[in-house]
């Protein structure tokens, strides 16, 4: 006698098949992916399964990208050229006379020419100012200060010291450049009162109408060279001092006319 397994008390009704008998268990419903060639199970993308239409698996993911990347080492033909020393070092411009000119070229194209002696970075076509570039930037900037060299210092001419101070801002912006700050010790001796040169504020006297808080606020009679200037200057137009009159004296020029009485 065959025994049937009864179907799960769980299970719809919708996914069994109808012409079964509820003895029998439904065969698999077939799911939307199956049209396309992909079975229902594998239509997602799940770890270590097959992903996407046509069955191809999923590539390994990509190794981390190092967002400091090293700098490729320099040519061969930069070393034998250079070395280990700035691009502008030992370069001298041809001039007339004794005295170097105090500045740089604008530009080493005249007319669409190159001059005779171009500057350090014009002279070889194989130097690329990029704010990429760092290690040709680091040779233009001071180790001390941080401060881009003067164009009179290396011989650039002024068209390739603008590309070389804007592609140096780029660089710090992008982070590829540090920005040197230099350190300068504090001088504490400025910030503190206890040296000699600073002495305690005298306390206030007790305040006495008339008196102001300090003596040094008293008013202080100007030199007497200084007044004796002044009145040399302005003597056309100031007025003579008079002295006051002393108490019971009637003034010179009274405001009102006397009135006489003479006698009948």
């Amino acid at each position: 006698m065959t025994s049937h397994t009864p179907p799960h008390p769980g299970c719809p009704p919708a996914l069994q098949h109808p012409g079964s008998t509820q003895g029998h268990p439904a065969p698999p419903v077939p799911l939307p992916g199956s049209a396309l060639g992909v079975s229902g199970e594998r239509r997602y993308r799940g770890e270590g399964e097959i992903g996407g239409l046509g069955g191809v698996p999923n590539p390994s993911p990509p190794p981390p990208k190092n967002p400091h990347p090293s700098p490729p080492p320099p040519s061969t033909e930069y070393r034998v050229t250079y070395g280990n020393k700035p691009v502008w070092l030992g370069y001298r411009r041809n001039h007339k006379g004794a005295i170097p000119p105090q500045r740089t070229r604008k530009a080493c194209l005249r007319k669409g020419k190159p001059v005779g002696n171009p500057c350090p970075i014009c002279r070889d076509r194989n130097l690329h100012v990029d704010f990429r570039n760092v290690k040709l930037l680091n040779q233009f900037i001071c180790p001390h200060s941080g401060v881009v060299f003067h164009p009179t210092h290396t011989g650039v001419c002024m068209k390739q010291h603008k590309l070389l101070t804007k592609a140096i801002e780029q660089a710090q912006d992008h982070g590829l450049l540090w920005l040197q700050v230099p350190y300068v010790p504090v001088p504490r001796d400025d910030f503190s009162n206890q040296h000699p040169a600073v002495g305690k504020t005298p306390p206030a006297p007790v305040l006495a109408p008339g008196r102001p808080w300090y003596p040094w606020y008293e008013w202080q009679p100007p030199p007497a060279a200084a007044v004796a200037r002044m009145r040399r200057l302005y003597k056309d137009y100031l007025k003579e001092e008079t002295a006051p009159p002393a108490a019971g004296t009637p003034p010179d020029n009274p405001s009102t006319p006397s009135v006489e009485h003479r006698g009948e």
